[in-house]
């Protein structure tokens, strides 16, 4: 084995080339490969670790007061399939004025009357403080980011008591925004009662529903408010990981291929123009299995390496990556169990070299069965070469003479064309596939916010609110009549609550030149009092469809509405309503904000510039790129570059190997007049043969790839996207990604023609 290891590390040494791009390859690849597979693992395990943790409730029920008394519920809990119940709790609905300095806390808020922070259901994590005991305290449901210096500042309730807090408190299945005493609730006048289930079978959404239902058979009809189950909190908080994972997925997955392809190719390429090496190792007495041993060595060194540094920089890229993915309410408790799992880098440090040696085994066996003279004989022995009868039938057209060697020469070594154009089409795929996601990418951010400026309402210097001078309606006519402005929509925002569930929800309000401004996908807009359009994941978190009926609930007033449609936006709890039905339900609503559409060719930034000059309490802000869209993009063009170089370097290795091959006959071809330039052109068309070849195979790869993972993309955030932003090949893209592959090739091909060009007749011909 000594021996062994002194002739693989001399062959790494010799061969820079090839080493570098076994090793570039297999870093990109590994690297893509552990922050896909941590991020599919991550988008269920820690929440599910979180959840088990603090038992959380499979089912939290809401129930009227009014038609059934928690006695009743208590008994009517007492079903086989129920492991284990909590409450009820009395609930109540509290109205709490924005910007007050509640800790967070605004408009319609869930209080809930509970004596003890622990049970057999639902054990919330009391992280500072300690828990209500007394009328007059309460607990805030908070993540640990707040400080604990706030312990004893009171909190005001304007439809009921000041309260002091004594503690904070974080659910993970948002119970409650706040708990007070059972004795307390009383005072703060609860319409509901919270009901929390655990059932022995909690594996669907139909076996929860159809446990719900037993609890609830034999109920009066219409106690039920609303439930919510845990598998929808679990599907809302990993969708941004479910999005991402599909495109990361795809470049780990394209990645592989190509280091199966680019090893395979270089110790395939070794093997051939090593055939000399390979007599002189036999003959020096080296074994067949010594042979083979040498170049799955060779391969196995910067495959380790490559896969040991792409797995480190894979653990080190997904931990900020993680943490921007997951945020929203549970992001604090969720950080602590994010990480790449360490199934992902045994699969990683095991999986990707061994990939790498079963690629390198085939042309290893083919040089552990060469015998020693056949060895010598054929690696010194002229070749008549495969392609002289192509370039014989090209030499007959009108092409240069040097182009038409050139596209003869690939068939000279049609196994080692095969796997380079492979690498090709497998480099033209990914970028057209990164072409293709750009795109849609850049279409749901332009049709999310098809407006050029939200001009907010009230601006803060120096620690103060400057509230804009004029009223509301003068604010929109003046809008309207500064320079540029085509359209104008005023939005509001309130928070009401869903009868039967715990979180608020974010009904917009419109009006104006476009009063509905997101993309629809299904349904139409609404044009009547009593209807709204809703975001799709708010539809799919509580289980609605359109036309189905919800009722909105704000300071005691109850809407009930009809959801006519769906719209693109990727917020959970987003209802979008024109300015009769928000009116209806909150009659003091007011803009907070103007949408502003620019005629064709103005400027945004002096339209702001002009916003700013007419009222000194308006924010004007221009509409950018969205963080998530610009991380995807981003990271797809890195990879994609990446895994482009990585093509052009087994071009160029195929490049180098031809032209180790037929040195002879370029020294002939030069003895008989052809020049540098020739040269040059000969070898660089014989790689851009393979390019346009790619790019006929590659690109509709690449568009095929695409159709695949965009949905899936889409589903993880449930959404829909409309077919203007998935048919996105039309001819001005389709013409940006055709020349890929013969880019990818010519690149790779031109430092090896000119260093061919460069050789003289004599350094060639010398030991004939």
């Amino acid at each position: 084995m000594r021996a062994v290891w002194l002739a693989a590390r001399a062959a790494v040494r010799r061969r820079r080339v090839q080493t570098l791009v076994i090793w570039l390859v297999t870093l990109v690849s590994t690297g893509s490969l552990v922050v896909a597979l941590g991020l599919v693992d991550a988008a269920s395990a820690p929440f599910d670790h979180a959840f088990a943790k603090l038992n959380g409730p499979h089912v939290v029920a809401e129930f009227d007061r009014g038609k059934v008394s928690d006695g009743r519920l208590a008994r009517a809990a007492r079903q086989p399939g129920v492991e284990a119940v909590a409450g009820p709790f009395p609930q109540a609905a509290v109205d709490i004025p924005r910007d007050t300095g509640n800790f967070g806390l605004g408009g319609e808020i869930t209080v809930v009357g509970r004596a003890d922070p622990k049970g057999a259901v639902d054990r919330v994590d009391l992280w500072a403080g300690r828990w209500a005991v007394r009328p007059g305290e309460v607990v805030l449901n908070r993540q640990s980011d707040w400080t604990a210096d706030d312990l004893g500042k009171r909190f005001h309730m304007p439809s009921g008591p000041t309260l002091r807090i004594v503690g904070f408190a974080f659910d993970l299945s948002h119970t409650a925004d706040a708990w007070v005493t059972p004795g307390q609730i009383g005072a703060l006048h609860p319409t509901a009662s919270q009901l929390l289930l655990r059932f022995r079978d909690a594996s669907s959404q139909s076996t929860l529903r159809a446990g719900l239902a037993t609890v609830t058979d034999g109920l009066p009809r219409g106690s039920l408010n609303g439930s919510q189950t845990y598998l929808a909190l679990k599907h809302r908080i990993g969708g941004s990981a479910r999005a991402y994972a599909p495109y990361l997925m795809a470049f780990g997955i394209l990645g592989i291929l190509v280091a199966v392809l680019i090893v395979a190719h270089v110790v395939g390429g070794a093997v051939v123009s090593g055939f000399r090496h390979i007599g002189i190792l036999k003959a020096l007495g080296f074994t067949p299995g010594q042979v083979l041993g040498v170049y799955l060595v060779m391969v196995s060194v910067p495959a380790v390496l490559g896969c040991a540094l792409g797995t480190l920089g894979g653990d080190l890229l997904a931990g900020p990556f993680f943490r921007f993915v997951f945020t929203g309410p549970a992001s604090g408790v969720l950080h602590d169990s994010l990480g790449i799992a360490p199934w992902v880098n045994v699969l990683a440090l095991l999986g990707m070299p061994l990939v790498c040696v079963l690629a390198a085994l085939g042309p290893s066996v083919r040089a552990r069965r060469l015998s020693a003279a056949r060895a010598i004989s054929a690696g010194s022995a002229p070749r008549a070469g495969r392609a002289l009868g192509v370039q014989r039938r090209l030499a007959g057209t009108r092409l240069p003479r040097s182009v038409s060697l050139g596209v003869g020469l690939p068939f000279a070594r049609p196994a080692r064309s095969a796997v380079t154009l492979a690498a090709v089409v497998l480099g033209v795929a990914t970028v057209t596939f990164a072409a293709g996601l750009a795109a849609t990418l850049n279409g749901f951010g332009s049709g999310r916010h098809p407006y050029d400026v939200t001009v907010y309402v009230g601006e803060f210097r120096h620690g103060k609110e400057v509230r804009p001078v004029h009223s509301d309606p003068e604010l929109q006519s003046l809008l309207r009549s500064l320079p540029g402005a085509a359209r104008i929509t005023a939005r509001s925002d309130d928070e009401v609550l869903l009868a039967g569930g715990t979180q608020p929800v974010m009904l917009e309000g419109r009006r104006g030149d476009l009063t509905l401004d997101s993309v629809l996908t299904a349904g139409r807009w609404a044009r009547r009092r009593g209807e709204v359009v809703a975001a799709t994941p708010f539809l799919r978190r509580n289980g609605l469809e359109v036309g189905e009926r919800l009722r909105l609930r704000k300071d005691g007033r109850e809407e009930r509405v009809t959801v006519v449609g769906a719209t693109m936006d990727t917020n959970d709890r987003l209802v979008i309503g024109a300015w009769p039905t928000v009116t209806a339900l909150v009659p003091r609503a007011a803009p907070i904000a103007y949408h502003v559409t620019l005629r064709a060719g103005a400027s945004p930034g002096a339209y702001a510039r002009a916003v700013r000059a007419a009222d000194p309490g308006l924010a004007p802000q221009l509409n950018g790129p969205n963080n998530v869209t610009g991380t995807i993009v981003g990271s797809a063009t890195a990879l994609t570059l990446m895994l482009a170089l990585v093509a052009s370097l087994g071009v160029f290795n195929t490049a180098v190997l031809n032209t180790h091959d037929r040195r002879r006959d370029l020294g002939m071809l030069k003895s008989i007049g052809m020049t540098p330039r020739q040269v040059t052109v000969m070898t660089v068309t014989s790689m851009a043969v393979l390019g346009v070849a790619g790019s006929l195979l590659g690109v509709p790869l690449g568009i095929v790839t695409h159709r695949l993972v965009v949905p899936r993309m889409a589903g993880g955030l449930d959404i829909s996207l409309p077919p203007a932003m998935t048919e996105v090949w039309h001819a001005p893209l389709l013409a940006l990604v055709a020349p890929a592959g013969v880019l990818i090739a010519v690149l790779g091909a031109l430092v090896p023609a000119r260093r061919a060009a460069r050789l003289t007749v004599a350094e060639v011909l010398h030991s004939e």
